[in-house]
């Protein structure tokens, strides 16, 4: 009796020495779609893999990676240069793999009239300088303008990029995520937000093309959509272990399909 209860005690110490937990942290943008779909066929590969994810927010990500606190930090930003030194301070390094392309969409309320817009109306809208959808040809209305919270990389990346780095009206209505403002701005017919690929075939919305591009694969790749990006994993310098595993499962031609069936762009041809 004892030499079997022995027995299962070894065996249940394999058990969990064999199990191997990767911790995920950071974008919404990955976090809410891709990665938990990258996660489940990765665990039909490997059984005895589980995973905490966690989609805060870029900037959580990137924390998590310098504080050790996850394997691997998504974001759909670049690093920022006081990041990279508070990493350095740690003895970290930051190491940046780009894992999937993107375009921010602009959306609005699928009832707005509305089919397109310019980039400096996007920028003025965003600021604040236009109030009202009849500036821009669309029926009369106050603009309830939706962005991301301080935390996105999407919040960073569109003031980057459409807004000249403008801060945001102080009227905006910051959101958790991508899924969050598309629901917002599907039940507000004067609402405008931006969300990624992934989310611009939610209900009750619709994308806004912008000086005439809208944001597809097509035309991220040929970078004539405006607001496209690419969107990261950090580790810390090149990863190891079971977060070397998933990493390489998606950038393979699997994970690079499951990128594209979740509505992002792969980084090479498939």
């Amino acid at each position: 009796m004892k030499k079997l209860t022995l027995a299962l005690l070894a065996l249940a110490a394999v058990s969990v020495a064999s199990a191997q937990k990767l911790v995920i942290k950071g974008s919404d943008t990955l976090g809410a779609k891709l990665v938990p779909m990258l996660a489940e066929e990765y665990k039909a590969h490997n059984s005895g893999v589980t995973f905490e994810i966690a989609a805060e927010g870029s900037t959580t990500g990137i924390s998590a990676i310098v504080d050790g606190t996850a394997q691997i930090g998504m974001s759909s930003r670049r690093a920022k240069a006081t990041e990279m030194s508070a990493g350095t301070a740690k003895g970290v390094s930051l190491k940046p793999t780009i894992v999937a392309f993107d375009g921010i969409g602009v959306i609005v309320s699928a009832k707005n009239p509305l089919a397109s817009l310019t980039k400096r109306q996007v920028e003025q809208i965003f600021a604040g300088d236009i109030t009202d959808w009849s500036q821009v040809g669309g029926t009369a209305g106050p603009i309830s303008v939706y962005t991301r919270n301080t935390s996105s990389g999407t919040y960073a990346d569109f003031k980057e990029l459409a807004m000249k780095k403008r801060d945001y009206a102080s009227s905006s209505q910051k959101m958790a995520g991508n899924e969050q403002i598309a629901a917002e701005v599907a039940k507000n017919a004067n609402g405008i937000g931006y969300v990624g690929l992934a989310y611009l075939h939610d209900p009750g919305i619709k994308t806004v093309a912008i000086d005439g591009a809208l944001p597809t694969e097509e035309s991220v790749i040929a970078k004539q959509y405006p607001y496209a990006r690419p969107t990261f994993y950090y580790t810390n310098g090149e990863p190891t272990g079971e977060a070397a595993k998933f990493v390489e499962f998606t950038l393979s031609d699997e994970g690079q399909k499951t990128v594209r069936k979740v509505g992002f762009v792969p980084v090479r041809k498939l």
